[in-house]
């Protein structure tokens, strides 16, 4: 009797089962359909447009085969490869094999002369629609229309070029910073976040060098320049790089770390302090002796370990000194030891004492380190004489 009373409630969950699968299956396949043909993101109009671009080129092929040539077929994949999803390129490679199956019969075989659909076509055409799909598939996996990828990567750009901008300082302080990415690129791993606090009166400055270089860095740089442009003034000068320690740890990168140095300059005295994270130091020239000066904190690199404590530096720009923070890329090659580079930077920039060094720092990454291949930046901040 219990087997018989267990067998039914058995059969109706087994039913309760299908039918709520039967039913997620039904809203699955709805709602694809409401996504490919509404919304944003929808391909129909370019998949129809192109499904009938197949036949009339195949119409003109059969007409006159010189001037039409079986191999402008790839003309619509190549399209397609650009607009379409990887389903759709499915159906319109499918016409477009069809049409050439077509343009085979129709023409003959290739050995009687030309116009015919050649084996050479046929690869052609499979290439360049394998390159489509991939593309497509990237596409697909990034989310992003190819329309408006180009658009992102320019935003993205200007962006960091804002958010790099130095602030605008007082009368009597000049301030620059150049920014040359490896290989030309737009994007870098070398960053600059600036800010005046406390009313104005002190200039914070952080340079940070990413770990890798290009494209490679440029995704870490960027995060790592809005998260720490929200640090730079909303804690004490000495919190700020333990806290960007501990941003970093808990991103847990694969090639998590960075260097970087932090400037807190007072715009009133010329006082500042100057904090490091494994970052190369920096030069002073001191405008009474006409020497540089190597100035830099003691800190381990940013996202190595927690508890990191980093040990500031302090100084003073009189009228006419000059202070110039930089990053390896600019001092430190293979083939050269960042002693002998950080020489070159300094003799490089005594050519600029006597004029002034307003635009220097973009001539000065071009003399010392044109043809390197890694990411370079400059900073300088000059105190003027006040005639």
């Amino acid at each position: 009797m219990a087997a018989r009373r267990v067998a039914p409630v058995e059969a109706d969950s087994a039913r309760h089962r299908i039918r709520r699968r039967v039913h997620r299956a039904r809203i699955a396949l709805r709602r694809s359909g409401v996504d490919y043909f509404r919304g944003d993101g929808s391909d129909w109009i370019a998949l129809a447009g192109l499904l009938l671009t197949v036949p009339v080129i195949a119409g003109l092929t059969l007409m006159d085969s010189v001037w039409c040539a079986p191999a402008t077929l790839v003309l619509p994949i190549v399209v397609g490869g650009l607009l379409l999803r990887p389903a759709s390129l499915l159906a319109l490679y499918g016409a477009a094999a069809g049409a050439l199956i077509i343009e085979s019969v129709r023409l003959g075989p290739y050995d009687e002369g030309p116009g015919r659909v050649t084996p050479g076509v046929v690869l052609v055409v499979a290439a360049c629609g394998l390159f489509g799909l991939l593309l497509a598939q990237f596409r697909t996996r990034v989310g992003v229309p190819w329309r408006r990828g180009g658009t992102m990567l320019f935003d993205l750009r200007e962006r960091i070029r804002v958010q790099s901008k130095l602030p605008r300082l007082p009368r009597g302080w000049h301030r620059e910073m150049a920014l040359r990415p490896a290989g030309g690129q737009s994007f870098s791993g070398d960053f600059v976040v600036a800010a005046r606090t406390q009313g104005g009166r002190t200039l914070e400055v952080v340079l940070t060098d990413v770990s890798g270089k290009g494209m490679d860095a440029a995704s870490r740089a960027l995060l790592l320049s809005g998260a720490f442009g929200g640090l730079l003034g909303s804690l004490p000068p000495d919190g700020f790089l333990p806290a960007a320690n501990a941003y970093l740890l808990r991103q847990d990168w694969d090639e998590g770390f960075a260097t970087s140095v932090h400037l807190v300059l007072d715009l009133d005295s010329g006082d500042y302090e100057l904090l490091s994270a494994g970052h190369p130091p920096g030069l002073q020239l001191c405008a009474a002796t006409g020497q540089w000066e190597e100035i830099s904190g003691q800190g381990p690199l940013l996202g190595v370990y927690d508890g990191a404590e980093f040990d500031p530096v302090k100084g003073s720009l009189a009228p006419g000194d000059v202070l110039m923070l930089f990053t390896d890329g600019l001092v430190e090659t293979a083939e050269r030891d960042i002693s002998e580079g950080i020489d070159r930077l300094s003799g490089e920039a005594d050519r600029y004492v006597a004029g002034g060094f307003h635009g220097a720092a973009w001539h000065l990454i071009e003399a010392v380190a044109k043809d390197v291949k890694d990411d370079r930046a400059l900073l300088l901040i000059c105190r003027e004489v006040q005639g």
